[in-house]
């Protein structure tokens, strides 16, 4: 009895579901070629748009790489001016420190020379400085043993002069006799 209601109402939502289906799936059929149709066109608008983006992008990398190197090629300009200018300053500096030392070679070589010779000079009038302290030694060793051998000679001549009969005098003569 009851049973048939397990299967009628089931039905008759089915029937209603049917209805309502079948009157909406030509306007849901519309409306999904519609948002098919503006989806299309929306990825249209969109693979332009990235298009335009790329190309746009594409333009400004080009720019970008065109004024990289041409900052690139002004900086590595000015790094080799810099260094041509540092090595032509270098240069210059070690010309004008090579002419220097040449002169200070020929200098030194000069003044080692006159060195040599006035070092010469100082050890030939040490020599003869030396000399003639020597001579002026001899001459008072010379001169002190002449004056000894004077001395010795006085000596000797007065100790003979002493012994000699002739150099004494005579006894003194006999007083007178009285007469």
């Amino acid at each position: 009895m009851k049973k048939w209601m397990y299967v009628l109402g089931p039905g008759l939502m089915l029937a209603v579901f049917l209805f309502f289906y079948f009157a909406s799936k030509s306007e849901t059929d519309a409306r999904l070629k519609e948002e098919k149709a503006h989806k299309e066109q929306v990825e249209k608008d969109a693979e332009a748009k990235k298009q335009a983006a790329e190309a746009k992008a594409r333009a400004d990398a080009e720019a970008r790489n065109a004024q990289r190197t041409t900052d690139e090629a002004k900086i590595a300009k000015d790094k080799q001016d810099k260094y041509d200018s540092d090595m032509r300053r270098i240069k210059d500096d070690t010309d004008k420190a090579s002419a220097n030392a040449e002169t200070y070679a020929k200098q030194v070589s000069e003044l080692t020379i006159e060195l040599d010779t006035l070092r010469k000079q100082k050890d030939t009038m040490t020599r003869d400085g030396f000399d003639l302290a020597k001579h002026v030694e001899l001459a008072e060793v010379a001169r002190r043993n002449a004056e000894l051998e004077i001395q010795r000679m006085v000596e000797m001549i007065a100790n003979r002069a002493d012994q000699s009969t002739m150099t004494k005098m005579p006894p003194p003569p006999p007083p007178p006799k009285e007469s």
